[in-house]
């Protein structure tokens, strides 16, 4: 009869130490692929949060989500209607984002599509302040980023490593910088098709050209 109990109180313990946040975990992503994966990417900001019921799960609880108004600054990629509220889960622990709602920090904000000027994000979205963008990240929103979501990125965990196929761009920020998710190739390189169907990495503020010979290699 001791052996159950024992087994029962360990597991309460074992329980009570598990941290939250093991729950979320998101691999790292070019910012381009963020882009291209979303189906709203929005500079906006927060002006107001409150948590809303939406819907039960399989045993009949409510579930909770953040519910963010927003106000709109411009959109890069979505429907033709603004979006008027974001909604992510309660707390980072299940993969929510939070966001300042002082309505002085804006935020470029990736995420899926829910309709009727909705949309929801999680903590492996791509937000990021204005701010803490560069300008050539600025710059790819309006197209370089979309003239790319063909070609695919692969994250290069340890050098040497290789590309399969021309579609393909190596992203070494991982390898060369410590693990670092916004290295020189997430600031400054947007993967585009080129004319003969294969992929580059391009750097620079002006538009490539119609050929997109003027390739710098990272």
């Amino acid at each position: 009869a001791a052996l159950p109990s024992l087994l029962a109180w360990l597991a309460v313990l074992l329980l009570g130490r598990a941290r939250p946040a093991d729950a979320c975990s998101c691999s790292p992503i070019h910012p381009q692929q963020a882009f291209c994966n979303a189906d709203v990417v929005i500079r906006a900001k927060a002006v107001s949060a409150k948590e809303v019921d939406s819907g039960n799960d399989i045993y009949g609880n409510p579930i909770k989500r953040i519910q963010y108004e927003i106000k709109q600054i411009k959109m890069f990629k979505g429907p033709d209607q603004d979006i008027e509220f974001i909604y992510t889960a309660p707390s980072t622990a299940v993969c929510g984002r939070l966001l300042d709602t002082g309505g002085k920090k804006e935020y470029l904000i990736a995420g899926k599509s829910e309709g009727n000027g909705k949309m929801h994000i999680t903590l492996c979205d791509l937000v990021s302040t204005w701010d803490s963008l560069s300008p050539t990240q600025k710059k790819s929103l309006n197209q370089r980023y979309q003239m790319g979501c063909e070609c695919k990125i692969l994250r290069c965990l340890s050098i040497p490593c290789f590309v399969s196929s021309s579609d393909e761009c190596l992203w070494t920020d991982w390898a060369m910088e410590k693990n670092n998710v916004d290295g020189r190739q997430a600031k400054h390189y947007a993967c585009i098709k080129r004319s003969d169907g294969s992929c580059a990495w391009y750097r620079g503020m002006a538009p490539p050209k119609q050929e997109f010979l003027d390739i710098e290699d990272p």
